[in-house]
């Protein structure tokens, strides 16, 4: 029989497999079953090989080779690996829990900074979606100390077990009736309301389930996690996917945790959080009554901030405003200033990219770039001496930047705070103490804006706030900036970093947070979002990375364009698509 000629990245190699050779048997043929990285401190750490591209297609390592290909071996430090390692994880946490509580339903229901959170419910006895969403929310079981233990405990033996993990193609229906015998209601739904022939199912001794992305092929590959107790449920957490690998830092951040159960019970007075039950309103023409309701909340929790400001206006004199990539900080800000208004207060917004120092004395980071994200980039002792001095009832002349020349300079403008005026400003920075060092802390009021749904596709596949900001900069990047939808997700990785390092530690930092997710904005985002992920050429770097959103898109019913238009031109999506009654 004919060999196949496929070419390994990793090696920089062509290589000879026989056909139907799996990809976890080509690892061994060519010696590559772990990679071996460095860190600062010169200590080596050994990750072994958890996936593959295939043409730049994310596989299983079951995947068995039949014609040529280009491989490429994955570990944790990349994302797909890490998905997958994940996903993984879920698994394994949802097959030990209905081993060890079969009358109960393990929800995974949202990324936080400590890993994922989980919670288990009472079984709920109907398959209407308000009831299945009255259980997920109000019937939410307590899991003591002991509990948390006993199912890390059933997981790693799970994983000691080595068990295969089974990849099986199943007709609808069988999938659909295996997801209720599991009281799964949103997955069968959601199976039920896809249309599809067949659903892909994965097995672990037995025990059946579904995810919309690959695994890795046994569950002795997950060699390091932890459950950790926390409200009524507990975080799953893997390590994290950069050099040394380690567990995430136990932070717990009540503001945050305190905004996605806030969005729960959004959730539940719209009667949907999953998309199943979301996909069904849109299908019975209910899409315009979502849209209403929807922005109605928006409106509610804008004015109750401004209302906070408002108690404490004879201090308050500086609204700081951040949060990551397109989480409609711009918006949020437009709207919160409107709502000071109808109050009597006059806001007056400063442009914090004014204050960059000149491009000369902009830092540079580790490859000889300059770091526009950091701190060190922000000319503080120029802004503290201004707002000091406008706090003092002077009046100052606001600079300018010239972001060509990446020089400051000066048009004249200036300004002067009367009684009702406090200032806003909206930047990455904003939360930091030390960007306003030199004023009081109770001059200012903080505000965090962030996409934070709290959306599942179903039971244990929850939306990541990550994967909607990135659409949302798809689609705006496209409209607006001129950018293709490959740029964006290429440039991901490197925006997602600012994030962490300038915005994430110091959200706690707020005294209000804004959620702008909207639970209609996935079929929304589908709408404009899929046309530029089909342009991505398979031979490009970013095509895995669309395949994997096309197929999270795919869950969601697409608005019509009668539906589209009954969106306000004043909602925080109208900074995405356009047509909104704002400036920006």
């Amino acid at each position: 029989m004919e060999e196949i000629r496929v070419y390994c990245k990793n090696t920089n190699n062509y290589h000879f497999v026989k056909p139907g050779t799996s990809l976890a048997d080509f690892m061994k043929q060519i010696k590559y079953e772990s990679t071996t990285v460095t860190g600062k401190d010169g200590k080596k750490f050994i990750l072994p090989t958890l996936a593959a591209y295939v043409d730049n297609e994310l596989k299983e390592l079951c995947f068995g080779i039949y014609m040529p290909h280009s491989i490429e071996f994955l570990n944790l430090s990349n994302p797909d690996g890490r998905r997958c390692y994940t996903r993984t994880a879920f698994f394994i946490l949802q097959k030990a829990v209905h081993e060890l509580y079969p009358n109960n339903l393990l929800n995974i229901s949202y990324s936080l900074p400590n890993g994922s959170y989980a919670e288990i419910t009472n079984i709920p006895e109907s398959e209407r979606p308000t009831d299945c969403i009255e259980n997920r929310i109000n019937n939410v079981i307590d899991i003591p100390q002991e509990k948390v233990n006993a199912i890390k405990q059933r997981m790693q033996e799970i994983i000691d077990a080595d068990y295969p993990i089974i990849k099986r193609k199943l007709c609808n229906k069988d999938a659909h009736n295996l997801f209720l015998q599991h009281k799964q209601y949103d997955k069968a739904r959601l199976c039920e309301d896809l249309g599809q022939f067949f659903t892909t199912v994965y097995f672990i001794d037995g025990y059946g389930d579904t995810f919309y992305a690959p695994l890795l092929h046994s569950t002795s590959m997950v060699t390091n996690f932890d459950l950790k107790k926390y409200n009524k449920g507990f975080y799953i957490q893997i390590p994290e996917g950069s050099i040394p690998f380690e567990m995430p830092n136990v932070k717990y951040q009540e503001k945050l945790f305190d905004v996605f159960k806030e969005n729960d019970n959004w959730c539940k007075i719209l009667g949907a959080q999953d998309i199943a039950t979301i996909n069904k309103a849109i299908t019975l023409g209910y899409g315009s009554q979502l849209i209403q309701i929807a922005e109605a909340l928006h409106e509610r929790k804008y004015a109750a901030i401004a209302d906070q400001i408002f108690k404490r206006r004879h201090n308050v004199k500086l609204v700081l405003l951040a949060g990551p990539s397109s989480s409609g900080k711009t918006t949020t800000s437009k709207r919160l200033s409107l709502h000071l208004k109808v109050l009597g207060l006059n806001p007056v917004v400063i442009e914090m990219d004014n204050y960059f120092v000149n491009r000369d004395k902009t830092p540079k980071d580790e490859k000889g770039n300059y770091d526009f994200e950091c701190l060190g980039a922000m000319d503080l002792e120029f802004l503290n001496m201004q707002l000091t001095q406008l706090f003092n009832g002077e009046e100052i002349e606001l600079p300018k930047f010239n972001f060509a020349s990446g020089e400051r300079f000066f048009d004249g403008t200036k300004i002067k705070l009367m009684e009702n005026d406090v200032l806003i400003m909206e930047g990455i920075h904003a939360l930091n103490p030390k960007l306003t060092s030199s004023i009081e802390r109770d001059k200012k009021f903080l505000v965090y804006a962030s996409a934070l749904t709290a959306l599942s596709i179903d039971e244990n596949n929850y939306i990541s706030t990550s994967d909607n900001r990135l659409l949302r900069r798809m689609v705006r990047d496209n409209n607006f900036r001129g950018t293709s939808a490959e740029q964006t997700i290429l440039r991901w990785a490197s925006v997602r970093r600012g994030e962490y390092n300038n915005i994430f530690p110091y959200q706690e930092n707020a005294d209000a947070m804004f959620n702008s997710s909207l639970l209609y904005e996935l079929p929304l985002l589908k709408h404009y979002a899929e046309p530029l992920l089909r342009r991505i050429s398979p031979t490009s770097a970013a095509y895995s990375e669309s395949l994997r959103l096309l197929k999270f898109l795919s869950c969601a019913v697409e608005l019509n364009a009668q539906e589209q238009a009954a969106i306000p031109p004043t909602s925080v999506l109208r900074e995405f698509i356009g047509n909104s009654s704002f400036k920006y």
